[in-house]
């Protein structure tokens, strides 16, 4: 990857606020990551010249974070969000600062759409060769603070994101978690009118959503988690090919949130990896829930493709929700060989 056309993006980019128009998510740091990271150096300022008129400027702190739950999940507070975490982490090192506000910000993950979780993947893979760089500690510190000022969770999720009870009430199964049924076993909501805030806020009417919720078996270990979350992302981005034709935006983020917490694993101390596999799967069952219908299609016909060209196609297309969506996928079929994960970020460009 080439470190320079990164950093100078990022420079381009922390003039600018972490949303625009209200709410919607700077996808900017995340698709110029991606790019990158994928060789497509030559087109990040051109993509970033199209993108950088509709951002908004970087907003203004009123006062610092002296009480930080308090402020946690206050978008009036965005601004104070951002000078906390630029402070943190010029005088502290970045796994410190990650490893204290990790489990902090874990059980509001459903963020911005998700887009705080996804933000800091991307941050954290840009670190993780170039530590001592001002460009991508800036970029943490961004996304960490986009993550605390829209801090959201996701109901009902609380009783699988406390280890102590969830391992209680799974104490005697055997096995690791089974991913496939736990997502295949998930209610829909029936008012699919609205945006995400709107649509997670009926999540507790339904009756069946809290005990889908909680069918996922807790990891017993860091390597249980850890095999979890891989499957989590493989199993979404098959389902992206059955359910994106219902919200073809909206169900990127069943794929790309919980690989954004599967790329900060490394990062993060092993005790971390079980609720983080819990947090992410309330993400992805959460999204499927409130945007995917009940009843799937047959996995459409996309063009057979390399990995390279998968993601050649995804940046000529030129959509950050598509070009993130193939980078994920890339991921996934890496991991797993599965051709079929190829053909969602293609699907993808077809719908959006």
């Amino acid at each position: 990857m080439s470190d320079g056309i990164l950093d100078e993006a990022y420079e381009r980019l922390h003039r600018t606020g972490p949303e625009y128009e209200g709410w919607l998510s700077n996808h900017g740091p995340m698709a110029v990551e991606a790019l990158a990271r994928h060789g497509h150096q030559q087109r990040v300022h051109r993509w970033l010249d199209d993108y950088l008129g509709r951002l908004d400027d970087l907003p203004r702190g009123l006062r610092p974070i002296d009480d930080w739950r308090e402020a946690l999940g206050d978008p009036k507070r965005a601004g104070d969000w951002l000078a906390h975490f630029d402070r943190e982490l010029r005088e502290h090192p970045w796994r410190e600062v990650l490893g204290t506000w990790w489990p902090r910000l874990l059980p509001g993950i459903a963020a911005g759409a998700t887009h705080g979780v996804i933000r800091v993947g991307h941050a954290v893979r840009a670190l993780d060769t170039a530590d001592a760089n001002p460009q991508r500690l800036t970029e943490l510190g961004q996304a960490l603070g986009y993550w605390a000022a829209r801090w959201q969770p996701v109901p009902g999720a609380d009783g699988i994101l406390d280890p102590a009870a969830s391992s209680e009430h799974h104490s005697a199964e055997a096995g690791g978690p089974d991913v496939a049924a736990a997502l295949a076993a998930l209610p829909r909501i029936d008012d699919r009118s609205g945006g995400i805030l709107d649509r997670l806020g009926r999540l507790r009417g339904v009756p069946r959503w809290e005990p889908a919720l909680a069918a996922l078996r807790p990891a017993r270990t860091p390597a249980e988690a850890e095999r979890g979350l891989a499957t989590l992302v493989h199993r979404a981005g098959l389902d992206y090919l059955r359910f994106g034709h219902a919200a073809p935006v909206m169900l990127v983020h069943a794929v790309t949130a919980p690989t954004a917490v599967l790329r900060t694993l490394p990062a993060l101390d092993r005790a971390l990896w079980a609720p983080s596999l819990a947090a992410a799967w309330a993400a992805t069952a959460a999204v499927t829930s409130v945007y995917a219908p009940t009843d799937g299609i047959a996995p459409p016909t996309v063009p057979a493709a390399t990995p390279a060209e998968v993601f050649a196609r995804a940046a000529r297309h030129g959509d950050a929700h598509v070009v993130k969506l193939a980078d994920a996928v890339l991921d996934a079929h890496a991991a797993t060989g599965d051709d079929r994960l190829l053909g969602a970020a293609g699907y993808a460009g077809q719908l959006i």
